[in-house]
């Protein structure tokens, strides 16, 4: 695996870009080697379920909500868009949400409907939803990271 060989600085970048907690990062590059994708991905999960309040708000902190395909409806758009700024004033973060292996035709009506579901979340509720979700979407991203996807 070149993330193994790669120089620390460039190791945690490119970790960064799979979840943007400092700390998350340095931990996960400082255990290097890894013998398999499987063993960085669980270092990756442990590491994230440490992660400390002000862990969490920077992670989060560089999430933004994907707004839909500019070929999706106008409707579609605007409901998502209404929803979205619901949700960021909720909770203060942008909506996190890991759609790993949901059908492209199926990811708006999922993300509407997760929006809607944890709206009436209490704020720590949502902080404990939005940090699995974190989790999930840096296990698929550092996947596709590694495998050169």
């Amino acid at each position: 695996m070149r993330f193994n060989a790669a120089a620390p600085e460039l190791a945690e970048g490119l970790l960064l870009d799979c979840c943007g907690s400092r700390r998350w990062a340095e931990r996960v590059a400082a255990h290097r080697p890894y013998p398999t994708l499987d063993a960085l991905l669980a270092a990756a999960d442990e590491a994230g379920y440490d992660l400390s309040g002000p862990d969490l708000d920077e992670a989060l902190a560089h999430e933004t909500s994907d707004l839909p395909h500019p070929d999706a409806p106008p409707a579609a758009r605007t409901a998502l868009r209404a929803a979205l700024a619901a949700y960021e004033s909720s909770f203060g973060h942008a909506f996190v949400i890991s759609l790993d292996g949901v059908p492209a035709g199926e990811r708006l009506d999922r993300v509407l409907a997760g929006i809607r579901s944890r709206l009436g979340n209490e704020r720590e509720e949502e902080r404990v939803v939005a940090a699995d979700e974190l989790r999930r979407l840096a296990r698929t991203r550092l996947t596709r990271s590694i495998a050169g996807r």
